[in-house]
Formats: structure tokens, sequence, C-alpha cells
């Protein structure tokens, strides 16, 4: 069963407009969530805001928002101040902004969403809108209000509906040329590269979500389901330190054997 939408509001591009639904794209519900206990009592320990002056809980009704202007030197910002700053809706999507797709770097695609008609009759203004995006190859850009914090988001065609991605903010990203300046430019040797070619010609295979499985939490789950058993946990072979790796001096003989060991294991599949 697909999970509920967590948004509803309305999808806007000028004066045509439609309800729609926004649900995670990617859930957390198989993650691992342990808990901090009180070994002698088995109690659950749990955590207080603290004042750091005196050492004294603060209530929820005494928590504030503040920005820090110096040493021990805050401005507070009220709850209504906060509001007043952000969307005047926060349940409408309006598309300010067409771009071409390729021009949005991935590194600037934070959280993915499934936005999806959430009216029959709003339907058909959802998928002209979606066609129509898909013809010219380019995604909307607007803004959006979600757990109240104002984001800017994009919209993708993606096979019926439309993919939304919260958009990292600019002074998040930070550029690839300082890091990348340094490394050399010019042509690789042509038959490395054939080597090296032959090489992931030899490990390709089709995408399968199984490549970005969790090998620890399996194991996790295998030591926790013997100790709900009162078994013992099973036996974790010790890892040994990596030995780290040299310097490869002569790269066509390392191409090479990693070539031959690279058929041999296959072969033996």
């Amino acid at each position: 069963m697909a999970p509920r939408p967590f948004w509803k509001g309305y999808l806007k591009l000028s004066l045509v407009n439609c309800p729609v639904a926004l649900t995670p794209a990617i859930t957390e519900d198989k993650k691992l969530r342990f808990h901090i206990l009180n070994r002698d009592t088995g109690n659950r320990v749990v955590s207080r805001f603290i004042d750091e002056g005196s050492g004294e809980p603060v209530e929820d009704e005494n928590k504030a928002t503040g920005y820090e202007r110096g040493a021990d030197d805050y401005v507070l910002l009220e709850e209504d101040e906060l509001d007043a700053v952000s969307l005047e809706s926060a349940r409408t999507i309006d598309i300010e902004t067409f771009t071409p797709g390729s021009s949005v770097g991935w590194i600037w695609r934070d959280r993915p969403y499934y936005l999806t008609p959430d009216d029959p009759v709003g339907e058909e203004a959802f998928c002209v809108i979606r066609d129509a995006m898909k013809s010219a190859r380019v995604v909307g850009i607007s803004r959006l209000v979600l757990f109240r914090r104002e984001r800017a988001v994009m919209l993708e065609p993606r096979d019926n509906g439309l993919v939304l991605w919260t958009l990292r903010y600019g002074d998040e990203v930070r550029g690839a040329e300082e890091f990348f300046a340094n490394i050399e430019d010019g042509e690789c040797d042509p038959k490395l590269l054939d080597l090296v070619s032959t090489l992931i010609k030899v490990r390709s295979e089709a995408w399968s979500p199984a490549m970005a499985a969790d090998p620890i939490r399996d194991r996790l789950l295998g030591v926790i389901d013997s100790k709900k058993k009162h078994r013992p946990p099973p036996r974790v072979k010790a890892k040994e330190t990596e030995a780290q790796p040299k310097n490869v001096i002569d790269i066509m003989e390392a191409l090479r054997k990693s070539i031959a060991r690279e058929k041999s294991e296959g072969d033996r599949r």
C-alpha cells in the first residue's frame, strides 16, 4: 500500500492550477533505531533542555529562538516574526521559472518527493503542465514551505507524475573549482585507457537496488534476533587491519593483472 501524502495543496502556473499531493520518495522506515537506556534499571534515558548557566531544566513555554550576534549576546525572535517572513501561502507551488533540466547540477538536489494530482477534475491541468515540460525538456523552479522552512524546489517530469526536489541553499554548495583546479587535465596514455575500458566492461552490470544494500544493518538484525531468542549472537570475524595501498609504479602491469583476475573470477561464477 502506498504511503499517505503528508502535504496537500495546489500546483499553479499563471492562471492554471490544480490540487496536488506530496509524498516522500524515500523512506527511513527500515532504518534501525536505538534508544539510550539506564543499564541498571532498563529504563529509557530522557533528554531535556538545560539552562547553561543555572543548570536547571527549561520548560517548553520558556524556550525561545535566538540569533547569536556576539559572545553571550543574542537577538530573540518571536514566533510571529518568524512566520511573517515566510511565503504568503504555504499551500501553493507557484512555478515562477523554467530552466533546462540539464542545467541544475546534481549537487543542488536535496530530497525528492512524488507530486501527484489530488483531484480527478484537476488531473488534466496537471498532465498538460507535465507533458509540456517533458516536451520542452525543462524543469520548473518554485518555492515551498516545508517543516516551517521556505525552500527553493525543482519540479521534474518523471513517468506519469512529477518529482519535486528540495534544493540546497546557495551558500550550502561549495564550488568544485577550488578542489579540482590542481588536478592534471592532460591526455592519458591511449593504451592505459583501453585497459581501464576493458576493466569497466568486465565489471559492468545493470543497476539494482541491491547495490545500495546495507550489510551492517543485516548483521545487526541477526544479532538482535539471536538476543530476542536468548541465543548467542552469531560470531563476527574480527576485521583485519586494512593495509594501506601502495603507489602503483607500473600502471600497465597492474591493469593487466586486474583484468586477468576479474575474468578468472567471472569464469568461476
